[in-house]
């Protein structure tokens, strides 16, 4: 009876759950010696280390803890002691006064591409194809460099590249992060990216998901012109691999990817297009989600609705605000520093359409501060319920968002929304964990889990902004020199 009562109700939620699979044991491996391409990049490499003197931002959302000492060993967290209590024996003591120590950065729309569009002129306009060059060289090593210790990419043009590229990071044999393999994009008919494969029908949904889940993709990302029935083919197909769907969507609404047993939506509430003007079932409108956004806020019927909806049903959101910043009244131009890690070509092509943000006409830039202003108010409202809101910048091409720096800014941004200082570290980090099922091991600071950690000059707790002050980057307990990372794509990153 227990049993024909859990079929009934799986059946009324739309779709089964995930089965259970150790996540853990796939995005997070046993711990590698840095090979002979990793080690120029390696700052801290004693089996023990103690950070001393260390402000501790755990990562749970609680209050700071000042002047303690933070103990690594063997790729853990051994302990956490007072500053002034003294340093084990064995340990090698890094004096960390004034410093912050936080988890590591838990991406949830980490891409390792970068979309190029031919012959961009000033005026917007490109030749076709656009395409989608791999950035296989900078992408991981910016990421790392940042704090991002682990990633998931959310959505691939080249898996076999981001599944390679996993296990020469987990060998020890290239640097950057660990890596959650969303497969290739699960797309419909109809999309402008020709290296996407179409979908058929619900049955080569079903094929997709199944091939790129036995290559070793862990996660897998509907897009924008996917069909319901193809969504919930997808949908099923995951779960029953014990593996999590999040979508980009469109065509599909927010409310029906709810109904089909969707884990994740991506880019807030930008890109739901229930409310959308002319709206027909499986097709993406050209408003793409505007007239909804615009119309829905938490004090709306609708907004009430749909966030009581993701609540109920355990949906997660992942915000990518960096990615949407155009229309923030604040929009402001990339600091130097990232300016000088893009190839010339991608410099002229952030410029180019830095430019067009500015020319819009007052009435368009209006419209475009209304939506950021109610994207902002509906994330509030959605954590305030108790939804699990996740982060990620989308660093996607012309170059105003970068991996790694746009994973700083999503937190930055958060504060601009009204979260504290310590709540918008806890959505770039332990909600990451919680949704990929990795909490035990990252994700915050506490003994026995992993040695995933970010070292800022600074205080984040108290200026947000500190959190772009990365002085070390530990990851299996292994610190990299974020100077030096960078210094090895300067100039590079639009190119490979």
């Amino acid at each position: 009876m227990r049993r024909l009562l859990a079929l009934i109700t799986l059946a009324l939620l739309g779709a089964a759950s995930p089965a259970r699979v150790d996540m853990a044991a796939r995005i997070l491996p046993p711990p590698a010696a840095p090979g002979k391409a990793v080690l120029p990049f390696v700052k801290v490499s004693d089996a023990k280390t103690a950070l001393v003197h260390v402000r501790i931002i755990d990562g749970t959302g609680a209050a700071p803890l000042d002047d303690r000492t933070l103990l690594i060993d063997g790729g853990e967290i051994a302990g956490i002691v007072g500053g002034n209590d003294p340093v084990p024996a064995g340990y090698r003591a890094i004096d960390a006064s004034g410093d912050s120590v936080m988890p590591g950065i838990v991406g949830m729309h980490d891409h390792q591409y970068y979309i190029a569009r031919p012959n961009l002129t000033s005026e917007g306009r490109s030749e076709p194809p656009v395409m989608v060059p791999q950035m296989t060289f900078t992408s991981p090593r910016m990421y790392l460099a940042a704090g991002v210790t682990t990633l998931r990419t959310t959505g691939s043009v080249e898996p076999y590249t981001d599944l390679n590229m996993k296990g020469l990071i987990d060998a020890g044999t290239l640097p950057g992060p660990h890596m959650d393999v969303t497969g290739p994009y699960l797309e419909g008919a109809g999309s402008p990216f020709m290296q996407m494969h179409a979908l058929k029908d619900a049955a080569d949904a079903t094929r997709t998901v199944n091939f790129w889940a036995d290559q070793g993709a862990t996660s897998f990302k509907a897009y924008m012109d996917i069909t319901r029935a193809e969504l919930k083919a997808a949908i099923d197909a995951a779960h029953a691999r014990g593996l999590k769907l999040t979508g980009h969507l469109c065509s599909v609404t927010y409310p029906e990817a709810v109904a089909l047993g969707i884990d994740d939506l991506e880019h807030g509430f930008w890109v739901n297009t229930q409310l959308d003007p002319g709206k027909t079932p499986d097709t993406c409108p050209p408003t793409s989600g505007g007239p909804t956004l615009t119309a829905m806020t938490p004090g709306s019927a609708e907004g009430a609705v749909l966030i009581k909806l993701l609540v109920d049903r355990h949906v997660a959101v992942t915000s990518t605000l960096p990615v949407f910043e155009g229309a923030s009244p604040g929009y402001r131009t990339l600091p130097q520093r990232q300016l000088d890690l893009l190839s010339v070509e991608a410099r002229t092509d952030y410029f180019y359409v830095r430019s067009l943000t500015g020319q819009r006409p007052p009435a368009a830039a209006a419209a475009a501060a209304k939506q950021w202003t109610n994207e902002l108010a509906m994330e509030r409202a959605f954590v305030a319920a108790g939804g699990l809101l996740l982060a990620g910048p989308d660093p996607t091409g012309g170059g105003q968002v970068l991996p790694g720096f746009g994973d700083q800014r999503a937190i930055e941004l958060l504060v601009e929304a009204g979260f504290t200082p310590v709540e918008a570290i806890r959505i770039g980090t332990l909600n990451g964990a919680i949704y990929m099922g990795v909490d035990a091991r990252i994700g915050s600071i506490a003994a026995g889990k992993d040695a995933d950690l970010v070292l800022v000059k600074g205080d984040p707790s108290k200026r947000i902004a500190d959190i772009e002050n990365v002085a070390t980057v530990f990851k299996d307990g292994i610190g990299y020199d974020p100077a030096a990372l960078l210094a090895s794509v300067r100039g590079r990153y639009g190119e490979y």
